[in-house]
């Protein structure tokens, strides 16, 4: 079983939306698309899906050539974001749908309904409609569908975006289990690094309607291949500033230095872009080789168990995420710690050096 896709695009009026895209998604695990909102990965599903026509390339799901076939001629499922089941029917009849379409034996249809409710919890809601469901059961009666249709290929279309926490945490670590061993290619779109890195498998970063990396999501997180897809891979959004490599030292803003370690002794010396994720500028400094940075603190937020800041380091824009609670004042000077042994530098062209 395996999704392929041969230089497919997408053009509405003129305008690109997904431009010439090659991938093999292949089952077993999860297949990710990473973006911000817009950068094409619903438009990507949709093609994938058989719901939008190609502009150029092929789609081949099994081996068999389907880029011409319509979405209820693919043996596909599709969960959106949003709540859809068909209000008037019980959540039983919600989730047997798909079967009584393939004309499946009502026998079939009663076990396989029940199996696919009790791996989501769904088997006391049964005979409601969907207006008596919260809107996580709502989403468990879509999931359920979508499993017991046993289909080739299963897109998943941001689909805990609008559940609460508790219930995005919870269905989340569900998700790999719900899927696991059924032979579908699973394709997962999030705009949530941390998503894509709980749910592990394969990503494909998108930005602008291209795929700027696709790999082991492990892999590429540790080894973005250019600041394009290091920026696509961080949230809140990676710190980057121009410094120099002028022998063994690493220069920042003229007046910040420290000795080059790891990959970067290997730079040749001349500019480059360092970038550094957030959770690794800290208030609190967390070995003798860290690097002292003072910034204006203009922005802060507490959200629990974590804090951040956004401060200003002679004009660049730079954020610290830190567990606990950490006393920010705005407008204040803060002093802040960089970690240089998880510095990325990129070279003048944007590819990674080092």
């Amino acid at each position: 079983m395996s999704l392929e896709l041969k230089n497919v695009s997408k053009r509405v009026a003129g305008i690109t939306h997904v431009k010439e895209t090659s991938l093999t998604l292949l089952p077993g695990h999860f297949n990710v698309l990473l973006g911000e909102t817009g950068s094409g990965k619903t438009s990507l599903i949709k093609l994938m899906a058989g719901l939008d026509s190609l502009a150029s390339g092929q789609i081949i799901l099994n081996g068999k050539d389907v880029s011409r076939l319509s979405a209820q001629k693919r043996n596909i499922s599709l969960v959106h974001q949003f709540f859809v089941n068909y209000p008037h029917m019980s959540v039983f009849d919600n989730i047997a749908s798909p079967l009584k379409v393939s004309g499946v034996a009502k026998s079939e249809i009663e076990g396989r309904v029940e199996e696919a409710a009790a791996l989501l919890k769904l088997n006391p809601y049964l005979k409601r409609k969907p207006h008596e469901l919260s809107g996580g059961q709502q989403q468990r009666t879509a999931l359920a569908r979508a499993i017991v249709k046993e289909s080739d290929a299963v897109f998943l279309d941001e689909p805990l975006a609008n559940l609460d926490y508790k219930l995005r945490e919870e269905l989340r670590d569900q998700l790999p289990e719900l899927f696991a061993g059924r032979g579908a290619v699973v394709v997962y779109a999030t705009s949530e690094p941390e998503e894509a890195l709980l749910l592990g498998g394969n990503t494909a970063l998108m930005s602008d309607g291209n795929v700027v990396q696709f790999g082991s999501t492990a892999e590429i997180y540790r080894k973005p291949k250019d600041l394009e897809s290091a920026k696509v891979f961080s949230n809140p959004p990676i710190n980057t500033a121009p410094v120099t490599k002028q022998g063994d030292m690493i220069i920042l803003n003229d007046d910040i230095r420290w000795t080059a370690s790891g990959g970067a002794t290997g730079l040749s010396d001349g500019p480059y872009t360092l970038a550094i994720r957030p959770n690794h500028v800290m208030p609190v400094e967390s070995d003798h080789h860290s690097v002292r940075l003072d910034g204006h603190v203009q922005v802060t937020e507490l959200s629990g168990s974590e804090s951040s800041a956004h401060f200003d380091m002679h004009g660049q824009s730079w954020v610290s995420l830190s567990p606990g609670v950490h006393p920010y004042f705005v407008g204040e000077v803060h002093t802040f710690y960089l970690d240089p042994s998880h510095c990325f530098f990129f070279s003048p062209d944007g590819d990674l050096a080092a």
